[in-house]
């Protein structure tokens, strides 16, 4: 039995070395393209296409909605209200560091590689790409990728000058683009543009950690 048991341990003890391990590698990978990241986050941010182009509420509702804790945290965040398990450079890391992420193992080299963008790059640089390679849903059966291009597409004008429903609806498909649709009339966008602007309000706060749709936050206690 003793036998059996170091066998478990050390078997144990060896996954856990791999799973480590497989977070360093990312946590690696982001800190070498931390130079090229950084240039291509610049160059957006000088053509207008920053966190600060948002304008300063529009901003802030998309980061108390996205990531509450943004500011604060190093890449990952296990205890904000609203924030669930993935943050925004845990999102980006999606996108950076992976050719198709998939959930269980993939979360360990995503939340490597987010401690890494998050130690290379500023907050307003992970924003500025964060924003540009987002996925925003279709649009006569294409798919549109980018903040910017999106508040173009569906509105016609940059994100600075929409309205705040307008903003609330682009910040609303961010959760789930595939279901939630801006191009044409859909009740359950609209029931989440209603949370964000209670959210946004102060009228209410997450749940928890996991309230990522704002439960707390329904039409029906505006």
């Amino acid at each position: 039995m003793r036998r059996f048991l170091k066998i478990a341990l050390a078997a144990f003890a060896v996954v856990l070395a791999g799973l480590a391990l497989y977070g360093s590698k990312g946590w690696y990978d982001a800190r070498q393209q931390g130079d090229e990241l950084a240039k291509r986050a610049q160059e957006l941010i000088a053509d207008g296409r920053g966190g600060g182009d948002l304008g300063p509420d529009h901003l802030a509702v998309l980061v108390q909605v996205q990531d509450p804790g943004f500011y604060s945290h190093a890449g990952f965040d296990l205890s904000t209200p609203g924030a669930g398990l993935t943050t925004i450079p845990q999102s980006l890391a999606k996108r950076l560091a992976f050719d198709e992420f998939k959930p269980g193992i993939g979360k360990i080299r995503q939340t490597g590689y987010a401690i890494g963008l998050d130690q290379e790059l500023t907050k307003q640089e992970q924003l500025a790409l964060f924003l540009d390679t987002v996925p925003m849903g279709k649009l006569n059966g294409e798919w549109i990728t980018g903040f910017f291009k999106a508040s173009d597409a569906f509105f016609g004008k940059p994100p600075s000058e929409l309205n705040d429903r307008q903003v609330n609806q682009l910040v609303a498909v961010l959760i789930a683009p595939g279901r939630l649709k801006l191009e044409a009339p859909d009740d359950l966008l609209e029931e989440r543009v209603r949370r964000i602007a209670n959210l946004a309000a102060g009228r209410c706060k997450p749940e928890g950690l996991s309230d990522v749709w704002l439960e707390a936050c329904r039409s029906g206690e505006e």
